[in-house]
Order: C-alpha cells, then structure tokens, then sequence
C-alpha cells in the first residue's frame, strides 16, 4: 500500500481488465488480462487534483527529471479549465499505460473523473495504449517509441502530426 496525499494509505487502482509488466514500447506498461470489449472503462486515471498554476510548475519538475534519467516524463493530466490530476503518485496504476500513435485506448472525462476506455476490441496480452495528445511546443523532448507504422517519431496529438511531419522534412534538407 501507498501513502495517499494525507498521509491515508492508498492500494493501487487495479481492474480486472488488466496486469502491469514490462513494456516493450518503454518501461512498464499495462496489458490486458483478458478480451475488453470496445467502450469498456479500462481504468481510472488517478492522483492529486491541482490548479493550473502548480500544474505547469510540476510539468516542468517532471520533464526536468526525466531529462536527466531516462524516464517517464509528465504525469499531469488536463482535467478541465480550472484543474489538473497530477497522476504521479504510487497508487495511478493507469500512469503505466504507454503513448501509440495508433491506440487501442482514448480518453474520457465525465463529472470530474478520468477514464481510459477501449475504442475497439482488445485481444488478451495486448499492450493498452492512447494517444497523449501533447501540443507540438517542445515535441523533440518527448520521442515516440510506440513502433505502430503510423507512429510519427514524436508524441504529439493526431491532429498535429502532419504539421510534424513537414517540419522534420524541412529540418532534414541539406543547408537546413
């Protein structure tokens, strides 16, 4: 059990829907135990609800500790205009669950809680994935190691990826 933010001890979110092991797209990852039936509520995305303006001082804490190891980087997640959850905290077994740029996986926020919810069948052992929707701003911090064919290089929402695809080509040409 972890501590939860005051000081109660907190047992990770778990669902029968899924086990947490090794990743091959990065680190942990969260798979499925069984067959998930498309629109099934996966699992709750968890952790402390903060305002807008802790919420970027703690983006960028994360980004620069990821930087400097390796890891992860940011576990803030838009809640709405007002609030954010910081989903880094021991008992967000959801903050396991890897970026693709083709997921089996999207998001859903309904009356103040966060839902990963399965937008088409997924087969037992099958990696759970959905898109992080990042904005292009420093999309050369956060590499894409999801290895989906259509995976744009970058993690960035779908929306933005043929933006992203002509500024690499532009980046790439000679005297560029």
């Amino acid at each position: 059990m972890a501590q939860g933010i005051r000081g109660k001890a907190r047992a990770a979110t778990t669902s029968p829907h899924i086990e947490v092991r090794r990743s091959e797209i990065h680190g942990t990852g969260v798979f499925a135990s069984r067959e998930i039936a498309r629109g099934t509520k996966v699992l709750e995305y968890v952790g402390e609800k903060i305002g807008k303006a802790e919420a970027e001082r703690r983006s960028i804490a994360q980004i620069e500790r990821a930087s400097a190891s390796g890891g992860a980087a940011v576990f803030v997640f838009e809640l709405n205009s007002r609030y954010d959850i910081d989903g880094d905290v021991p008992w967000n077994t959801a903050r396991f669950i890897n970026h693709s740029c083709s997921p089996n996986c999207e998001v859903e926020i309904a009356r103040g809680r966060i839902w990963i919810v399965a937008r088409r069948r997924i087969r037992a052992g099958e990696e759970l994935s959905y898109d992080y929707g990042y904005d292009f701003e420093a999309f050369e911090e956060h590499p894409c190691r999801c290895g989906s064919r259509a995976c744009a290089g970058y993690i960035v929402r779908t929306g933005l990826r043929r933006r992203l695809k002509r500024v690499l080509a532009e980046n790439s040409k000679p005297g560029a």
